[in-house]
């Protein structure tokens, strides 16, 4: 059976020229390092909050109708002993027939779709300036990126994100998962999007991933949409207080603010 990773938009978004885009007080090597800096520090962060994550994805006819259809609701928790784990709230019976989920496929759900850049990770990729441009109302710097260099067992982001210009921290990602596959592997990685929403008043989480392509196998095409949606961050408390990158946040209703909301798939 052709194997698939998980889908994506149609549209490639581009940036378009600004007045203004070379000026000088923009050093594009100073932001990479901001904002790398703070990746890691929203990366550590993230890995001590519960959350719930819910992944659907549908195949459509050559005439537009959805006839397959893939759906998980999973708890990302922790365990009595304090480690991190997922629980399944719901798997109903996939329906899908002419797809089928493959390793990384799941790989690029977990780390690749919710993509984070830190500094340790910043020499793996070419990242280029691109220029300023609001995502939503929010003013952004831009990059193109990409990996120097594919290790084989590794999964790879390649496409363009949107960094805040103020908290110099990714607030929204468009493109697609990259890794080397075997020769006779027909596998195809479709584009995404994925917006970020400022949940605790400090960092920018994932909050919703989205995809709407045409997967070119050998042999035909293949038009499917996903969506997964990360809600209900918790921060996890045990007696020992966990700090994020300097003093534990009060205790407060949580912040809000997001970019722009895309509509959800039939």
């Amino acid at each position: 059976m052709r194997s698939f990773v998980l889908p994506a938009m149609l549209a490639v978004l581009s940036v378009p020229a600004w007045a203004g885009d070379t000026a000088k007080d923009v050093n594009p090597d100073e932001i990479i390092r901001k904002f790398a800096a703070k990746e890691a520090e929203f990366a550590r962060a993230r890995e001590n909050y519960t959350y719930r994550q819910t992944v659907k994805i549908q195949t459509l006819s050559d005439s537009g109708v959805v006839d397959g259809r893939y759906e998980i609701v999973e708890d990302i928790i922790f365990s009595r002993d304090g480690k991190r784990t997922e629980k399944v709230v719901r798997a109903p019976v996939s329906t899908l027939t002419r797809l089928m989920l493959t390793p990384e496929d799941l790989e690029d759900l977990r780390n690749v779709q919710p993509f984070v850049l830190t500094t340790n990770e910043i020499p793996l990729y070419e990242i280029r300036y691109l220029g300023p441009q609001k995502a939503d109302e929010i003013p952004c710097y831009v990059f193109a990126v990409k990996p120097k260099k594919m290790e084989k067992g590794h999964r790879y982001f390649e496409g363009q994100i949107w960094v805040d210009d103020r908290d110099f921290q990714i607030v929204k990602t468009f493109g697609k998962a990259v890794g080397l596959l075997g020769r006779h592997e027909n596998q195809q990685f479709p584009k995404f999007e994925t917006l970020r929403e400022q949940i605790d008043g400090k960092y920018w989480f994932p909050t919703y991933t989205r995809a709407d392509d045409v997967l070119h196998f050998k042999g035909n095409d293949q038009r499917l949409r996903m969506t997964v949606k990360y809600e209900n961050y918790k921060r996890f408390r045990t007696s020992t207080t966990i700090t994020f990158g300097g003093e534990a946040p009060e205790e407060k209703k949580p912040e809000t603010k997001k970019p722009e909301k895309p509509e959800k798939p039939e």
